[in-house]
């Protein structure tokens, strides 16, 4: 499943010689060079932030050298602010853009991890980072930054957590810009998007009347997601939308996990399904005998569901506008 099952497995996916390294990145000439500081940040100008661990950070000067999870990461690009490194599923196995960065330019950036429990602590060391930030679906869990190395990477840099679990997408939206603003961020185009956003969650009181599923497809079993512990699912909620929630859920309270034979345990007149790269394919699914049975399935109403959209105005305000066109071709089912 989407994200946090990937936490739960290791939904929906310390190193040795640490003081030597430490020494070797302090001679060396740190890797990848920062970006100039944002406009508005100054070298002398101190900086402090709280993140969601309710944890105050502060540095005498404002972070330049960031490094993020590939969604804070997306999220803080779309606000101006550029990091020097990125970790979490950013590049796809033909080595093009996964959908999850966003609009960060990975030519631009290093990585240090594509997939679960894979971080780069020796390179991460050389990079002089000033600053690590990632979203947390488990409060005090950084995403993607492996339990194993937690202590070794946060003796390197500051870290900031930024949580999105029983938060609506405007709430964890607001929190990125106010460490975007924090860190200098220029803020360019955001006013329009946050325009754009406003606009599309309006559209949304139209659909009321659809019953409306969320899901994700593994080779076994069919999650049905639970709407409270997803940022995205709550701002849909607050704007409208009627979402299935199931009866149960599994151990975390992400989701509900489904056999396959099992697919048609809830009704609904629109399926929006998981379309990250962990998660089966439509022409996948349709495999499923039960799954393609469903008459939402069968009335042609299974519409992608982009279950990590970036943390910004421009990620929410792409998502929600195609959401809308694509609602606007359903229909109630009988």
């Amino acid at each position: 499943m989407p994200g946090p099952v990937l936490a739960r497995r290791g939904f929906l996916s310390a190193t040795a010689g640490l003081a030597a390294a430490l020494t070797l990145a302090a001679c060396g000439d740190g890797g990848t060079q920062a970006t100039p500081a944002p406009a508005g940040s100054s070298a002398a100008q101190s900086w402090s932030f709280t993140d969601d661990r309710d944890k105050k950070l502060q540095q005498p000067k404002v972070p330049a050298r960031i490094v993020a999870q590939v969604g804070a990461a997306a999220a803080l690009w779309d606000f101006g602010v550029r990091p020097i490194a990125v970790f979490g599923p950013h590049k796809l196995k033909d080595g093009s853009k996964d959908p999850q960065a966003g609009n960060v330019d990975i030519t631009k950036v290093e990585g240090l991890g594509n997939v679960w429990d894979e971080f780069n602590v020796e390179k991460y060391i050389s990079l002089q980072p000033d600053l690590l930030v990632s979203s947390m679906y488990i409060k005090g869990d950084l995403w993607y930054v492996p339990a194993k190395s937690k202590d070794t990477i946060e003796q390197v840099a500051p870290t900031a957590g930024i949580m999105l679990t029983g938060r609506s997408a405007t709430q964890v939206i607001g929190k990125y810009e106010e460490l975007a603003k924090s860190l200098g961020a220029d803020m360019q185009g955001v006013p329009e998007a946050k325009a754009r956003m406003e606009a599309a969650t309006k559209e949304f009181a139209q659909f009321k009347d659809l019953k409306i599923l969320l899901m994700s497809g593994g080779a076994d079993a069919m999650w049905v997601v639970n709407p409270p512990e997803y940022p995205d699912i709550v701002h849909l909620m607050d704007a409208g939308l009627d979402v299935v929630k199931p009866s149960k859920v599994d151990e975390g309270g992400f989701f509900q996990t489904l056999s396959w034979e099992n697919a048609d345990e809830y009704d609904a007149d629109v399926i929006l399904y998981d379309t990250r790269t962990q998660a089966l394919k439509p022409e996948e699914m349709l495999k499923k005998p039960t799954f393609a049975k469903l008459p939402a399935v069968e009335a042609g109403q299974l519409y992608p569901w982009n279950a990590e959209a970036p943390y910004s105005y421009q990620g929410y305000a792409t998502f929600l506008e195609g959401l809308v066109a694509n609602l606007k071709k359903a229909k109630k089912l009988p």
